[in-house]
């Protein structure tokens, strides 16, 4: 059975740091994509970042560019979305999902998804 679990959100200062971990279960972790996805209240969900570790395919969304940076630790199966110089429009539900294919795409098959974790970044 494929298991994400999201952890790390919080309350955070504008421009200040947090990083969030997706611990993955039942998955070939360096031959899938895990991405990031968030959700605002009143907005649709997003696509934030996105990460194939064994191919070394990142892709992020322009809002976040220069800002976050995925990574993953291999030996770990852990995936992390480090956010840096945090906004308060960053503020939302974020998630991880995985795709079995070893290709980022947001049109992909983001089948199995996390519990979300929150993060609130006040001004």
């Amino acid at each position: 059975e494929v298991q994400l679990q999201a952890f790390g959100g919080g309350l955070v200062q504008a421009g200040g740091s947090l990083r969030l971990s997706c611990a993955v279960s039942g998955l070939t972790f360096g031959n899938s994509a895990i991405a990031w996805f968030r959700q605002a209240p009143g907005k649709e969900r997003e696509g934030v970042a996105c990460i194939v570790s064994d191919n070394d395919d990142t892709v992020y969304s322009d809002s976040v560019k220069g800002r976050f940076t995925i990574a993953s630790d291999k030996a770990k199966n852990t995936v992390y979305l480090q956010m840096n110089s945090l906004k308060s429009e960053d503020t939302a539900v974020y998630d991880c999902a995985a795709d079995a294919a070893p290709l980022c795409s947001w049109h992909g098959k983001f089948d199995h998804w996390g519990q979300g974790t929150l993060v609130t970044v006040s001004s």
